[in-house]
């Protein structure tokens, strides 16, 4: 018989360290006044206009304009966001660790337990870091692809949420964890896997369009942001699952 003591919280040290972190930042914020939470905001939050800015002044300027004509308070806004115009390279991975609120950071802490601690086993602590960044920096690729001119901050850990469910996703239809992950090729065979990915697809987009309109959140939903940590998870999976790799090519 074992006589060792379950552990009341059953989840990888690194999946434990990123929540928590996520609330202290979150709660150190909510000790802030307005306008000194406003500009960490504008310092960490990702703003796809920003690095549109560092290349094509012109096009953001003009949006601004634009903007001003018939939104005074959104172009306001808006300005405040471009600040000095600087891109803020760092906000491509900062973003992440910043929450709208409490249920937003909750439901991104409650995915990323279900989903993430089952590739952090699987990668280790620093490739699972790693990888973190990479659906971070794919989702934020991904919105600014879509909106290369607004000035809206973007916040939040939903593209490595996202990015970590396409990741277990290569492994969980083969039989789990410690399982020969399926490529590409072989999920789209996999009727389990399918189904999963259209659900995913569908589910996210529905969710961002409509979720606003539904009273699911107060903002607009990223879902672009989603959908390019998703990408980064699946297909990228190879370049960080070292010990059980695919047979077939990534």
């Amino acid at each position: 018989m074992n006589s060792g003591r379950e552990k009341a919280i059953n989840l990888p040290g690194v999946i434990v360290v990123l929540i928590g972190v996520f609330a202290l930042i979150h709660l150190w914020r909510g000790s802030l006044s307005p306008a000194s939470d406003a500009d960490v905001l504008a310092r960490f939050a990702f703003v796809p206009g920003r690095l549109t800015f560092a290349f094509d002044p012109e096009a953001v300027t003009a949006a601004l304009n634009e903007l001003l004509r018939s939104d005074m308070q959104g172009a306001r806004v808006a300005r405040f966001f471009l600040g000095d115009g600087s891109p803020h390279w760092s906000s491509v991975a900062t973003y992440s660790f910043l929450h709208g609120d409490w249920m937003h950071l909750g439901f991104n802490a409650l995915w990323l337990a279900a989903f993430g601690s089952a590739v952090a086993r699987r990668f280790g602590t620093s490739r699972f870091l790693a990888f973190g960044l990479l659906a971070a920096l794919a989702g934020a690729l991904a919105h600014w692809l879509a909106h290369r001119l607004d000035l809206q901050p973007v916040i939040g850990a939903s593209a490595i949420v996202s990015g970590a469910m396409a990741a277990a996703a290569r492994f969980a239809f083969s039989g789990g964890v410690d399982t020969r992950a399926l490529s590409f090729a072989e999920m789209t065979r996999n009727r389990a896997a399918v189904n999963f990915l259209g659900i995913w697809f569908v589910t996210n987009f529905l969710f961002g369009v409509a979720g606003p309109a539904m009273g699911l959140s107060d903002s607009p939903i990223a879902w672009e942001a989603h959908i390019g940590g998703f990408l980064a998870g699946l297909f990228c999976f190879g370049w960080f699952d070292q010990v059980h790799t695919t047979s077939a090519p990534q």
